[in-house]
């Protein structure tokens, strides 16, 4: 029984060893960043990025997967994370609505939050535009022209945190759009062609007709570079103070060396200089911040989420 007993300890001992020696050797193997968007945008580009130099890194094939349907659900591209092992081989790179908006819709494999955030890199710049021709020039003018005329907004999709902020913001300056309307693109040819009188979409957008389009405010906390006169809605409704942000998460169950080793090449690639260069093309913020930030970050963005729910429904 005691030679039995020995046995069975040296058998889990040597176990260990080799779960540790494994865990110590990661990546072994092919490494997925789920995106749930569609190629070409900023957080697509940017996790590509990411991939490329993780690959280089560590000598092993990395690659973006699309998984769309990341906006107002139902995140098939968040439903495969949580379901993958966690062992650092699937990465999320998810937009704020995942960990916010997820675990509340009653999708099953996302509530509870089964994520935890490496961190985050991207802040989209998100704008609400009108043309040129508009007759008012920021959101007080538009506020004010709303209460006697019709004024029709384009969006991405109603259910979406630049969408929700936007009528959040209407409503905290008193009015409301005649009516809304969800639109693939929302660019110059939108403003020009006279379908809706303001969109809010993202600056890269309409930066080729940037000169010919009036800029009334951006979402989130920080003014974008590319239009540093225009206020933010955080300015001008201090508790609408939240932004699309996008962030690489994984299975909380993921061990922290694994963890620290795919931090280690996001944080360089995000801070390297085409990545920041790309950043000054599009008014984007590319930074990088860390899991504790956006941990913080994600609850005091699920209160003003709730209070913009609040503010609407009333």
């Amino acid at each position: 029984m005691i030679k039995l007993t020995k046995m069975a300890t040296a058998m889990a001992l040597g176990f260990a060893a080799f779960a540790g020696s494994a865990q110590a050797d990661y990546p072994e193997k092919p490494v997925e960043f789920v995106v749930p968007w569609p190629p070409g945008d900023l957080e697509d580009v940017l996790t590509r990025m990411i991939a490329e130099d993780f690959s280089t890194a560590y000598g092993v094939p990395a690659a973006v997967v699309n998984k769309p349907g990341g906006g107002g659900g139902p995140f098939p591209g968040a439903i495969e994370v949580a379901n993958a092992p966690a062992d650092g081989y699937t990465v999320g790179s998810f937009i704020i609505a995942i960990p916010v908006v997820g675990p509340q819709i009653g999708i099953p494999a996302l509530n509870p939050n089964p994520f935890e955030p490496l961190g985050n890199f991207l802040t989209y710049p998100f704008v609400i535009a009108a043309g040129a021709n508009a007759p008012y020039d920021d959101m007080a003018g538009l506020a004010a022209h709303a209460k006697d005329n019709d004024v029709v907004l384009g969006h991405f999709g109603a259910p979406l945190v630049p969408t929700q902020v936007t009528l959040g913001l209407a409503s905290e300056m008193g009015f409301s759009y005649a009516a809304d309307a969800a639109f693939d693109a929302l660019d110059c040819n939108t403003l020009a062609s006279g379908d809706v009188d303001v969109i809010n979409t993202t600056l890269q957008l309409i930066l080729p007709c940037l000169d010919d389009v009036k800029v009334l405010a951006s979402i989130g906390a920080e003014r974008i570079p590319l239009t540093p006169d225009t206020p933010t809605v955080a300015e001008l409704a201090p508790n609408l103070n939240v932004a699309l942000w996008n962030g690489l998460f994984v299975h909380k169950d993921t061990p922290q060396d694994v963890r620290e080793k795919i931090i280690a090449v996001a944080k360089e690639t995000v801070m390297s200089e085409r990545a920041q260069t790309l950043a000054a093309e599009t008014g984007a913020l590319v930074y990088w911040q860390d899991a504790d930030a956006v941990t913080t970050q994600i609850e005091n963005d699920t209160k003003t989420l709730g209070a913009i729910e609040t503010i609407l429904a009333d």
